[in-house]
């Protein structure tokens, strides 16, 4: 049940982190004239986090050198999609919480631990749809050859995975 716990509570801070990247970047203003797709900090152009920055909210945007346009129109869909994205974040919360205070009943409830449980996913499923509404979005916004580049630093993410779970979450210095 402890998995099942820390796995939740992984979940929502991994959420409303991206949530909070993706309100900081939609509020932000652009550090215009910093060098090629470099926001504030040279960290990209929104900063730590969505967009541009590191982990890009699921897109490494910094890395595809974007225009000042597709920057704006990444901010806009942000922006677009921040109420909902806020909306859903607050569903998944009330349900983890549900489902947490399920699980300590006693007497053990298992339909009430099925019923929140089931709750709870349907809350990360909707999360995960917003998401991939967004970054489908965002990605219709990338000229071809940004598609394809995107589509590599994906791959190569994708492989390094398995590598920095063997490391502890960490990757190797290189």
């Amino acid at each position: 049940m402890s998995r099942i716990r820390s796995f939740g509570s992984f979940t929502i801070a991994v959420v409303l982190a991206g949530m909070l990247a993706v309100g900081v970047a939609a509020t932000q203003g652009q550090g215009q004239g910093q060098g090629q797709g470099q926001g504030r900090g040279g960290r990209g152009p929104g900063g730590p986090g969505f967009p541009g920055g590191p982990g890009g909210g699921g897109l490494p945007l910094r890395e595809l050198n974007l225009s000042e346009t597709q920057q704006q129109q990444v901010r806009d869909v942000a922006q677009q999609y921040r109420d909902q994205n806020r909306q859903a974040a607050e569903q998944l919360r009330a349900a983890m919480d549900a489902q947490r205070k399920a699980i300590e009943t006693m007497p053990i409830n298992e339909g009430l631990i099925r019923s929140t449980t089931q709750a709870f996913a349907d809350a990360q499923t909707e999360m995960a749809i917003q998401q991939a509404r967004m970054q489908g979005e965002i990605f219709m916004l990338l000229t071809p050859a940004q598609q394809d580049q995107l589509k590599k630093l994906r791959a190569e993410r994708e492989t390094r995975a398995p590598q920095r779970e063997a490391n502890g979450g960490r990757q190797k210095p290189q």
